[in-house]
């Protein structure tokens, strides 16, 4: 009976000690969550309003060749913009701000 009770009182603590804290913003969702961030990407394509990702990261290769590792979508400066995370063939991780109506760098950050 007692072992019963101390699993009852675990299962009712570990899912409110579970909660994490949320980071930063930045403008940007984390992985697209909550946001169908893809969903309405491929509308944008669709539509003509946004250059597809794939030209996104033919540009970025062209230029630094490497391999992409994630991809997010917010705004930058008020304009769509996509947030692709890139490691270079010696291993740098570089942020490329990418704006998503035109397919133009607008920044990159570390490396």
């Amino acid at each position: 009976m007692k072992r019963l009770l101390v699993i009852a009182a675990l299962m009712v603590a570990v899912p409110a000690a579970g909660h994490a804290q949320p980071g930063p913003d930045y403008g940007r969702s984390s992985y697209g969550g909550g946001r169908g961030d893809q969903d309405t990407a491929r509308e944008a394509v669709r539509g003509g309003r946004q250059v597809p990702l794939s030209q996104v990261i033919a540009t970025i290769s062209a230029r630094t060749p490497g391999r992409q590792l994630n991809t997010t979508q917010g705004e930058a400066g008020g304009r769509p913009a996509y947030f692709v995370q890139w490691q270079t063939n010696d291993g740098r991780v570089i942020i490329f701000v990418v704006d998503a109506q035109s397919g133009a760098i607008i920044s990159r950050q570390g490396g």
